[in-house]
């Protein structure tokens, strides 16, 4: 027996148990490996110069520059040809480390729309503050670029709609970076629970984590290396604080949809899943009454919520603040027992817990018994950034495709919305309106500043 052999056989044990570390029954783990390893054999075939597809960034600050340049750089087809930021150190940290790993001199902008319009950039991957998500992504959508865009999707759902028309207008693969559809454990849940594991669903926990309160912030003048203006973008004009911009903008109503559209665009996109419900949506929602303050100069999302949306199929998701991070499913309890008296003991609740290290269940029989030949199995992938390289190869639809992102986003905003109005609202999941209701439906978008508008 060769060493390679040897190799790869002690490669595939140790990845085995750390699957089974993190809770995927040995069936469940051997299928990964084996999907695993044809993508890999697929993605190694030797390079050329016809394969190799030309990348623009926009938007170079931490998502970027600390984690997706390096999901990036793991496919060899891939090669930054040109940057784009609205704060100048960005830029010139991205773009300084691309070219020292490309060995070519790195394109440097502070408008998106000139990046864009490079006739040698094949795909964009966007990853600025949520305000900016949708009219990035169209301007490079309309100049015939393939688009990876950071979740979540949209600052509206208006913005989503507009998003899907002109992705399939200009037939553009187009990957939201929902990265949990691309992990074993949320898939094995999600099809555990497709195929009737734990009976029918009567409720999923989305646990999402309290939005982060803070200020009131110090007023201070924008850094030089910040055109402040364009980082505004289309919302009003603000006086800035540090704690406004890069990161913390999730935090602030006018750019971001707060816990509910960060963690909430990737649980509530699992429950879609789970719920087979991609493409569809709740008919209902209603949110706890939580203070909401808008004192100046603070981030003024709620600390706490709690969010019930009702779905057709009679399943309820509820997006909360509390627990555990991650998604709980409910099912049916298992059957009753009768004592030695007669007497009825219900049975208990069966249920799957999913986050993004483990995956458990009340009985672990749920897990550990395979799912049989015949069982719904749901689109494989193990690389979110693969499976778009693969994609832009072969030009079918990645796993998290644009109306994937927008209907995931769409019961993010639908919570923010209820909590906002107070009530009960109706929701008509294919024409995207809410039912009867002028006021819920004035803010299925924002007013944009001038000279910023959505264009499709």
């Amino acid at each position: 027996m060769d060493k390679e052999n040897l190799s790869r056989r002690g490669f595939l044990q140790r990845s085995l148990t750390g699957m089974a570390a993190a809770g995927l029954p040995l069936w469940y783990a051997r299928e990964t490996l084996a999907s695993d390893e044809e993508a890999a054999k697929a993605r190694a075939k030797k390079i050329g110069p016809n394969d190799h597809i030309q990348i623009g960034v926009i938007g170079s600050g931490d998502r970027f520059n600390g984690g997706l340049f390096y999901d990036v750089k793991r496919h060899k087809p891939f090669v930054i040809v040109a940057c784009c930021d609205v704060d100048k150190k960005h830029v010139d940290q991205v773009a300084d480390k691309a070219q020292k790993e490309y060995k070519n001199e790195v394109a440097r902008f502070g408008d998106f729309r000139e990046l864009c319009a490079r006739k040698d950039i094949d795909a964009v991957v966007v990853a600025t503050p949520d305000h900016w998500h949708a009219l990035a992504a169209i301007e490079a959508m309309k100049n015939k670029k393939d688009v990876y865009c950071e979740k979540p999707l949209t600052l509206t759902i208006n913005e989503g709609k507009a998003m899907l028309k002109v992705a399939r207008a200009n037939d553009i693969v187009f990957q939201t970076g929902s990265q949990q559809r691309s992990d074993s454990r949320f898939r094995m849940a999600c099809e555990l629970v497709r195929n009737g594991r734990l009976g029918k669903i009567r409720t999923v926990e989305t646990r999402i984590g309290e939005n982060p309160q803070g200020g009131p912030f110090k007023q201070e003048e924008p850094p030089a290396e910040l055109n402040y203006d364009f980082w505004l973008g289309q919302t009003p004009v603000e006086p800035y604080c540090k704690q406004r911009c890069h990161y913390e903008f999730r935090w602030w109503q006018t750019y971001s949809g707060g816990k509910m559209t960060d963690w909430g665009a990737h649980h509530n996109d699992i429950a879609q899943w789970g719920l087979g419900m991609d493409g569809n949506g709740p008919i209902s929602v209603e949110a706890m009454g939580y203070p909401i303050e808008t004192r100046p100069f603070c981030y003024n999302h709620p600390r706490n919520f709690e969010i019930s949306y009702k779905y057709a199929n009679g399943a309820e998701v509820i997006c909360m603040g509390r627990g555990e991070n991650g998604i709980l499913f409910v099912g049916e309890p298992e059957a009753g027992t009768v004592d030695a008296r007669g007497r009825k003991r219900p049975g208990k609740d069966r249920w799957i817990f999913v986050d993004r290290g483990h995956i458990r269940a009340s009985d672990e029989k749920l897990l550990k018994e395979p799912l049989p030949q015949d069982a719904t199995r749901l689109y494989v992938s193990n690389d979110h950034m693969g499976n778009w390289l693969d994609c832009l190869r072969s030009r079918k639809r990645p796993i998290c495709d644009v109306e994937v992102g927008h209907r995931s986003v769409t019961v993010c905003h639908l919570g923010n919305i209820a909590l906002k109005l107070k009530r009960k609202l109706h929701w008509d999941p294919a024409t995207q309106e809410f039912v009867g209701d002028t006021e819920a439906n004035s803010m299925l978008s924002r007013e944009m500043r001038s000279p910023w508008k959505l264009e499709v």
